[in-house]
């Protein structure tokens, strides 16, 4: 979008489009919600087959080891063939997470199988008490030698009822000042006895999310990620990975692209004020990829993204959430139809991804605590 390609990297291009358009079905093509298991996995694994379903990771892991440039050909072309979001807890959130933390043994038993896709990854970080305001979570993992016993709750967990394992968030020190120096971090077999998952529902008539019950669940103490009651630090470094990942410009180019099907065949695209409304939300997402690949630069030479991970993750929402309204103003009528609208060359969804996108400024960190995290860290305002 804002950077023109070497030879080099338009022979690559021109591979990914030509291997992309090949393999990637099309009845998983413009899909708004995350499909099932059953209907993703098998792509998934053709991504990891080809090398590619994990650009950014080191060769030495399993990764493609990929430059910035390839890594934004593939978000590129993806986006362009509307393909289906992935499972992306072990890919973006937790596989980094290890290559950081993890001890030998964890990284060998994981990393390999979250590239093969093997493995399906949950998150356990929110509560029903503890959301926003994280470092009040209950859920507590009770120290009895060479295991823990873990009791409490979780809750909005992408995949959480189809996931393997789960990486989350426990208290270990309930006597901790302040509350966050008594988290830890680790992860559990979700076949282990005690654990309970409930589906749940969402606007848009999609069960992605779950509640989860664990009783009495045993942990080995070699699941514990990072230093006992030091699962903050692990927690926020994969916070900002989550944001970044939330971050990408990929969702929001998708809806443009649905927003330029709709109006090319409702006539709305000879609209010279829609024209003025489109041309200033393209600059957005343009001037929002440049930061976004800024960003993976750094994460890639080391750097830490410190409170950009905030900045980002608010334009980013702001700008779907923008784009999505754009899209349901050019249906006119048609806006509030469950069915996919009729475009030239394919169906177009309109209202579920609309719908969809009313949690984005929510999960990973809602906006308000995103701006305090920036007033008090950037601007240095009092708390």
């Amino acid at each position: 979008m804002f950077r023109k390609d070497s030879p080099a990297d338009a022979d690559f291009r021109a591979e990914a489009r030509e291997w992309l358009e090949t393999n990637l079905p099309h009845t998983l093509r413009g899909m708004t919600a995350r499909p099932h298991p059953p209907e993703i996995m098998p792509w998934y694994k053709a991504l990891s087959k080809r090398g590619w379903i994990a650009p950014h990771w080191p060769k030495e892991y399993g990764g493609m080891g990929a430059t910035l440039a390839q890594q934004i050909i593939i978000s590129d072309e993806l986006a362009r063939l509307s393909a289906p979001h992935l499972p992306v807890q072990g890919i973006n959130h937790l596989g980094p997470i290890l290559m950081r933390y993890g001890t030998p043994g964890q990284k060998a038993q994981h990393l390999s199988r979250i590239i093969s896709g093997e493995v399906i990854w949950a998150q356990g970080y929110s509560e029903p008490g503890a959301g926003s305001d994280l470092a009040s979570l209950t859920t507590r993992a009770d120290d009895k030698g060479d295991h823990f016993v873990v009791n409490g709750q979780k809750i909005w967990q992408t995949w959480g009822h189809y996931a393997d394992w789960m990486f989350m968030l426990v208290r270990t020190d309930a006597n901790a000042t302040p509350k966050h120096a008594g988290i830890s971090f680790m992860l559990v077999d979700l076949k282990t006895p005690g654990i309970k998952a409930r589906p749940i529902m969402n606007i848009a008539d999609d069960d992605e999310f779950a509640q989860m019950f664990l009783d009495d669940v045993v942990v080995p103490k070699g699941n514990l990620v990072g230093p006992l009651n030091g699962g903050w630090k692990v927690a926020n470094d994969l916070l900002a990975h989550e944001r970044l990942g939330t971050s990408s410009p990929q969702h929001t180019m998708e809806v443009l692209a649905r927003i330029d099907r709709v109006s090319k065949a409702n006539g709305k695209a000879a609209d010279p004020i829609f024209r003025d409304k489109l041309a200033a939300l393209r600059i957005k997402v343009t001037a929002q990829a440049a930061m976004f690949w800024h960003a993976v630069d750094m994460i890639a030479t080391g750097q830490p993204l410190g409170p950009s991970s905030s900045t980002m993750k608010l334009v980013a929402t702001d700008n779907l959430q923008a784009a999505t309204d754009l899209l349901i103003e050019v249906a006119g009528a048609n806006g509030a139809d469950s069915e996919r609208l009729t475009t030239d060359g394919e169906p177009t969804d309109v209202t579920q991804i609309f719908l969809q996108s009313r949690r984005a400024t929510i999960y990973g960190g809602s906006s308000e605590i995103q701006r305090n995290v920036l007033a008090k860290r950037v601007l240095g305002l009092p708390g």
